[in-house]
This record gives structure tokens, sequence and C-alpha cells, in this order.
């Protein structure tokens, strides 16, 4: 039977529902949780859940019904509902919401089930189901109608359900350590705190353009400057870039600041902190990940950024002469990229990024890609920062700040007859801030997306993101 054929059938039966009198989008109904439920259990037991399957027996029926935490087989028979209730079981479909109150008895095959005494229907459903999930080869239709796959897929839901958990146990480890979890802006007059093209809007009332945030790092650090030592937020931020598994236009990131600390203090946090995580979900510190393993047992392996272009027979790393050969000496494409930090950074995400599968910190990177970073102290061309990787991918990155607003102002000053694209305009408001006084200080960025994808075997960012943007259906 076609799809529109069969949503004809279930208006025909929605009809039939209203014709008895009975409201077929219900009200509040007091359920308990399916997975509560076991055989000691006594007396009347309500539940309230979506119908997987419907197996049909003449006078009597066995379903599934499933709800948040769980499924479990129910019994209708019309001996004990009576002539009436039978008659509106027979109108139901698979995927309507129902609610039931019952006694729990075990069959002899030893399953749990739920003998019926009464019904409600709570939601009745116009479309259908899938009967097996795998069975659609279009992955974009389980982002699309991501509905439909939360409820086929019960994995799906332990995706986010994790994802959740994930999201307490940061917030609980920084609260004890004494951070404040706070709320900066999401429209920015000046895009800042990271290189990125940025989404633009419009605000009537002002006659202003805005800017979704890149990132809330300048914002943060005016809460140093404001004598609020330890801060946090999970925020969402905005690229107008491309899309890929690896990267959404809107995306998950935790930043946090540490007044009078620096980028070794975050280094120590950010290893607690994911070791923390990972021992909590899976009470071990090595995980399954695809083919491999990921082992999280401290301390992490730590590389200088200088020292990745050794293998590939780079002395000079300033030299993109040096740097081209090297391409040409491994047959790799420069894809047009001319300079020289865009060829490293290349170079880097083809041969180096996807070996970096248990956690690895590369450590001390050029103050040319490094514009709010404090230089190392025995090499002004260098600044202390890393970036973790785990599983291949680029978790975190973090440093000690740069807290001078004469060095600040020349480095925006820099950076904006550069290449970049975003609007060539300075945060003078944010240097102004500088100019009170901010302290020594160390911060962290991780990707809470990407962190997801690891910790939950996932391969796709979209995996991990309930809502990714696609494309418009055709």
């Amino acid at each position: 039977m076609s799809e529109d054929s069969l949503k004809s059938e279930k208006k025909e039966k929605l009809k039939w529902w209203k014709s008895q009198g009975i409201e077929p989008y219900g009200r509040k109904f007091v359920k308990e949780p399916i997975a509560s439920l076991v055989p000691e259990k006594k007396g009347t037991i309500s539940i309230a859940g979506r119908i997987m399957t419907i197996r049909r027996h003449g006078k009597a029926a066995f379903c599934d019904i499933m709800d948040h935490s769980g499924r479990i087989q129910v019994y209708f028979k019309k001996d004990i509902l009576g002539d009436v209730l039978f008659e509106r079981f027979k109108n139901l479909d698979v995927g309507d919401i129902i609610g039931l109150k019952g006694e729990l008895f075990v069959t002899h095959t030893g399953q749990l089930t739920l003998l019926v005494k009464d019904f409600v229907l709570l939601s009745k459903i116009l479309g259908t189901l899938p009967e097996k999930w795998h069975g659609l080869r279009d992955v974009e239709v389980r982002y699309r109608r991501r509905y439909l796959d939360l409820i086929i897929n019960p994995e799906v839901q332990k995706i986010f359900i994790t994802r959740s958990h994930i999201l307490n146990i940061i917030r609980n480890f920084l609260d004890g350590l004494g951070y404040i979890e706070v709320e900066t802006p999401m429209m920015h007059q000046i895009p800042g705190g990271a290189e990125a093209r940025p989404f633009v809007t419009h605000h009537n009332a002002l006659d202003m353009d805005l800017y979704l945030r890149i990132a809330p790092e300048l914002f943060l650090k005016r809460l140093l400057v404001g004598g609020m030592e330890k801060v946090y937020e999970i925020n969402r931020s905005f690229r107008n870039e491309g899309i890929s598994t690896l990267h959404n236009p809107e995306f998950t990131m935790l930043e946090l600041y540490s007044a009078y600390g620096d980028f070794m203090e975050m280094m120590e946090l950010t290893e607690n902190l994911i070791s923390n995580i990972v021992n909590k979900l899976f009470d071990s510190s090595r995980i399954d990940f695809g083919d491999t393993k990921i082992d999280f047992n401290l301390p992490w392996k730590k590389i200088y950024w200088e020292d990745c272009w050794k293998r590939f027979g780079i002395k000079n790393w300033r030299d993109k002469n040096e740097v081209k050969k090297a391409f040409s000496d491994l047959h790799l494409d420069t894809e047009g990229k001319e300079d020289v930090f865009e060829l490293l950074d290349l170079l880097f995400k083809r041969k180096i990024e996807p070996e970096l599968v248990d956690p690895t910190f590369i450590i001390r990177f050029p103050v040319e890609i490094s514009p709010l970073a404090k230089v190392w102290p025995d090499d002004q061309s260098m600044v202390e920062r890393f970036e973790l990787y785990i599983g291949g991918l680029e978790i975190a990155n973090a440093y000690s700040e740069l807290n001078d607003p004469i060095e600040q102002n020349e480095r925006f000053i820099r950076e904006i007859e550069g290449p970049s694209e975003r609007p060539k305009v300075i945060d003078h408001d944010y240097i102004e801030a500088l100019e009170y006084g901010m302290p020594p200080a160390g911060g962290l960025g991780i990707g809470i997306d990407r962190l997801v994808m690891i910790l939950t075997g996932c391969p796709s960012i979209r995996d991990v993101i309930l809502f990714p943007l696609l494309r418009p259906k055709q």
C-alpha cells in the first residue's frame, strides 16, 4: 500500500475516533517509566508510550509499547476489555501514542507483560513509521527527519542522552573547582576571538549590522578584568564556512578562563576534565574507537609544533620553498595555497593529525597564528599555546592569555592587514578593557561536538547534533 493510501486510511480512523466523541489528541496522563517495571510490582500500573508493533490474534493481541526509558509487551484481550474498548483497540495503528492501565504478569516464555484493563488514545499517527530504519540508505533522511530517527533507533537517543550527561559532568567538575558559569552575547558588533568568516545580521531598531559570534573569548576575558577570576561558558558559536563530517556552521564549545594561571594549568585541567568524563562514562581509561582503542591514561603525549616538520625533511619551516618541496616529495597537492602557515596547516591535517589517536598535546605555536596568546619567555617568535588531538581530531585549543594592551593592539593591527576574511575592524573596547588591567590568565576552548563524537564512536558531527544544518529539500 502506498504512503498516500496509508495516510488516507489513518485519516478515516481519525474520523472514526471523533465520531465516537473521543478527542484523538489527548491530555495529561500520569505514567510510570517502563524501565521501572519489575515482576514484583503489584496492583494497577499506568504507562504510556508509542505502539511499535501490533500482533493480532482474533479476540486478543500483543503490542510492544515504547517510552523514553524502554519497551514492554502489553496484552489486549476482548474478554477483559469488553466490546467497546476492544473495538477502539481495533482502530489503533503502529505509531499511535496511548496511555494504558493494567496489571503485570510474566508469560510462559518469561516475558514481562502488562495485561491491559483500560487505555486511552493520546495521539493518533497519520504518517507511517519505517519498518526497518537501516533500509533507508540516504543518511540525510535521518538528519532531516530526526524525530523518526529517534523513534526507530534507540541508539540515537542514547547518543544524545550521553551528550547531556557529558555536559552535566563538565559543569559539576568546573563548579567544583570554583568556576562560575556565565552567559555572553551571541550578537557582536565586531566578530573576534577566532579566525573565521562570520554570519551577518541586521538590527532594525538600531539600524546596524551585527555578527553572530564566532567565539565568546573577548567577552569572557572582559570578565577577568572585572574581577571574576574563574569563568566558563558552554556556548553556541557560528562560523559561515563549509559543512563536512567535522564542521557544522552552528556548534557548541566550552570556553573557560582562570585568572593568574597559564597554558600549563589549562593542560592539567584538560587532562583531568576529560579523564574524569571518560572514567564516569566507561569506568575505564581505554575506550573503543572504530577498529582501535584510545588510551586516556595520564600523562598524555606532548609534541612541540616545531618538531612536527622534521620527519618531512623541513629544517626551516618559515622557508616556503622548503615546505613546498616536502609537498612535492610526498606527492601532495598544495591546493593553491601560498602562505607558509596555510601550507603547514594543510600538511599537518593530511599527514600528522590522522595519526594522533591517543590524546596528544601539540605545544608552542608561532606568534603569527596566535594573536591572543602570550609569547614564549625565551623566544618572542613563539607563544605559550597548545592544541589537543584525540582520535585524529582537534578537540581543544588553549594558551596563556596576552594581557598587554599595547602589544594586543599592535597584533590586531597586523592581523587586519593580513588576508583575514573578517571585517577589518579592531575591537577598541576590548583594548580599553585591557588598559584597566587583566591579570595573567590561562584560557581553554574545547569543541563539545567533537568530544561527543569521540566518546560515542560517531563518525560524523551530524550524528551528535540533533538538528544539523542541511541543504533545502529539492
